[in-house]
């Protein structure tokens, strides 16, 4: 049924979760996966010239951040008996990046975590997966940690 899964990854815990499902449909269906981590390069623009200074170490610090997620993803995947591809890719726009690997691995399953924002908190850091959500056309199983509220009706 799912050939090619697309795991966007941030080395949240819902992110560990995505991973889990992920394998699991990968073992039912025998699919491949991809684990994709997506670094905005250039997270100040339209702030300033000021913060200029610290783009060098913003990425090096985005860097680190994306290997230790991939190394915590690969060794996931290896302990379940899975492989998975593994891919740092840079974009503008995090779902963004998301959806051109999608494209780029010809994925046909999109599995990711959402943290769940609400409030204020997802309009000052908005969602990903919301977004995500918006402009896929193709399947999104969304994974939600199982302490998170439900939703008000």
């Amino acid at each position: 049924m799912f050939q090619k899964i697309l795991v966007p990854i941030d080395g949240s815990p819902t992110a560990l979760l995505a991973i889990d499902r992920a394998i699991a449909i990968a073992k039912a269906f025998g699919s491949s996966v991809t684990a994709v981590y997506v670094i905005d390069p250039y997270p100040f623009t339209g702030v300033g010239a000021d913060f200029a200074y610290g783009q060098d170490q913003y990425l090096s610090a985005a860097t680190a951040e994306a290997n230790t997620a991939m190394d915590a993803a690969r060794q996931r995947f290896a302990a379940a008996g899975v492989t998975a591809d593994t891919r740092v890719v840079e974009s503008h726009a995090i779902w963004r990046g998301v959806m051109e690997a999608a494209e780029n691995v010809g994925a046909d399953l999109i599995v990711m975590g959402s943290h769940g924002r609400r409030g204020l908190e997802k309009l000052v850091l908005g969602s990903v997966t919301q977004t995500v959500l918006a402009h896929s056309r193709i399947s999104t199983l969304v994974v939600r940690s199982s302490d998170e509220p439900a939703a008000a009706s």
